[in-house]
């Protein structure tokens, strides 16, 4: 059987699943979420609608819409015994998302009480609440307690930095969330159906997903993006800078993506949030260098490597976005688990429906010609 090397180690082309959850046209340079346009959903939508929406098909109503958010807001405080394994992690300085995989392991406690959607609901909750704990604790605060009254995005900022943020980032934060909630059979997404597949449980099914997420080659690598822009630092040397790093071989971060093939539909829609925030916060200088810096970049790219349509992804804005929010780079990866946490629950509940076990072939590429010899004759 001749079989196409690339396809067989990467699966490139190979449709595993068939989903209503997200589409991503990597040529047209769109992405639909359940329907919305990205560009169309992301601004507008609460992250909680957004929940709603991937789990059941559908927007809420206004009663559906507040239940939710009530549930959620209850769910969020931890189990005594998370809350204590993370105080036992935090002398480990462990990164946060080795801590968000050891400490996800323990919603399973309690989180299943309820059925299904009960057990999506403290998972999706209290991931926030794991991280925002974490980070406090590694740098010698206390966890601040949830606050059943906040909405999603507000009470993990508040969780973070102790004080209850203002509407903008709020809105900010929706923003990327909303952007980062589902991208197609992504690398961790596939796990979470492969777990899911198998009739495992919801909790072993995101732990999974976290662990697949913690590989830089499927997490990316936001924080490089906007170091380069730092490290360039006026818009006057971010031409010799950037031919000299291309000259050098090396890549320029937060360009390029294995799936687009031109402009990523998610670089669109954070940059526009940036610059809002930004905008809010009265002071643009940072936002107008990234912009700067990311025209010059897709100029020299173009003459560098003509043909490869290397546009702007999703790690260039979104390196500035959080970063405009007051997050440090070691959690903007945690970050994205806490949206993309979403799109796993809904795509486990979709696998489940399908009541199938995914089960690949391989294609064996080692010898047969092997024949037993024993100990002593060998």
């Amino acid at each position: 059987m001749k079989t196409n090397d690339m396809q067989v180690s990467g699966l490139e082309g190979v449709v595993a699943a068939h989903t209503a959850l997200s589409g991503v046209d990597g040529e047209a340079g769109e992405l639909t979420i359940a329907g919305f346009p990205l560009e169309e959903l992301a601004p507008n939508a609460s992250f909680e609608e957004v929940i709603f929406l991937l789990w059941n098909g559908r927007l809420p109503d206004a009663a559906e819409l507040a239940t939710l958010r009530a549930s959620l807001g209850v769910q969020r405080a931890l189990p005594e015994i998370t809350l204590h394994l993370l105080r036992e992690l935090a002398p480990l300085r462990l990164p946060t998302m080795d801590a968000l995989r050891i400490a996800a392991g323990t919603l399973g406690i309690d989180a299943g009480e309820d059925g299904p959607m009960g057990e999506a609901l403290a998972i999706a909750a209290r991931f926030p609440t794991i991280v925002a704990a974490y980070w406090r604790l590694i740098n010698g605060e206390e966890p601040v307690a949830p606050r059943h009254d906040l909405g999603h995005a507000a009470d993990y900022l508040r969780m973070l930095s102790g004080t209850e943020p203002d509407a903008s980032r709020v809105r900010a934060l929706e923003t990327y969330l909303n952007t980062v909630v589902d991208h197609g059979l992504n690398a961790s997404t596939f796990t979470a159906r492969i777990i899911t597949s198998t009739d495992s449980d919801l909790v072993s099914t995101v732990v999974g997903a976290v662990g697949a997420l913690k590989g830089p080659l499927h997490g990316g690598a936001p924080g490089p993006a906007l170091d380069m822009v730092f490290e360039i630092g006026s818009a006057d040397r971010a031409e010799s800078y950037l031919r000299e790093k291309l000259a050098r071989g090396e890549r320029l971060m937060g360009f390029g993506h294995r799936v687009y093939k031109v402009r990523d539909p998610r670089a669109d829609v954070l940059a526009e949030a940036a610059e809002r925030l930004f905008r809010d916060g009265g002071d643009m200088a940072l936002y107008e260098l990234a912009k700067h810096v990311e025209r010059t970049a897709l100029e020299l790219l173009e003459e560098a490597k003509p043909g490869r349509r290397l546009q702007t992804n999703v790690e260039f804005y979104t390196a500035l976005l959080l970063h405009g929010l007051g997050l440090p780079a070691d959690l903007f990866t945690p970050t994205f688990a806490v949206g993309r946490v979403v799109g796993w629950i809904a795509h486990a509940f979709e696998q489940r429906r399908t009541g199938r076990l995914i089960r690949p072939q391989s294609v064996y590429t080692g010898r047969n010609d092997m024949r037993w010899i024993s100990t002593a004759s060998r």
